[in-house]
């Protein structure tokens, strides 16, 4: 094996230790070790942070943050769609002063909002059917972007 693919090792060794888990209304999981288990050191005197939202403490205090799983929803819109293409639309997104207040409440902040068209071909069609498809395909967007010209807001 090659040793450069290693990572160095965070924890100091595989350690057993008796723990009390805590379940917190919130998501995390909190892990505690018991009193008696005091001499054992888990890291090598440093708080270690893991990709996953995982720290442990050199004493082996652990704690396991939630996932937050569409928090803010779906970052996209979809607008229209065709058989091998789609027409996407960010959020609206909407900002108040640094101070916080606005006269007429949050303003809209239209240079954070975009329009995206996506087309996705297989590659077994081959060059001529796909340039064919897409003629098609953003003939028939247009013809939407046409129709919703009085209601979207266009720079």
């Amino acid at each position: 094996m090659n040793p450069q693919n290693y990572q160095e090792q965070i924890l100091n060794s595989t350690i057993q230790m008796d723990a009390s888990i805590n379940f917190m209304a919130n998501g995390d999981i909190n892990i505690y070790p018991c009193p008696w288990e005091n001499e054992k050191q888990v890291t090598d005197g440093s708080r270690v942070r893991y990709r996953a939202g995982v720290e442990v403490d050199a004493d082996g205090r652990t704690r396991v943050k939630r996932y937050n799983v569409g928090k803010k929803g779906p970052r996209h819109e979809t607008l229209y769609e065709t058989a091998h293409g789609a027409v996407k639309i960010t959020r609206p997104q909407y900002r108040l002063k640094a101070d916080g207040y606005h006269k007429e409440g949050p303003r809209r902040r239209m240079d954070e909002e975009f329009v995206y068209v996506t087309f996705k071909f297989p590659k077994k069609y081959g060059l001529a059917l796909t340039k064919a498809l897409y003629q098609e395909e953003a003939d028939e967007i247009m013809s939407y972007f046409k129709t919703r010209k009085e209601e979207t807001i266009w720079k």
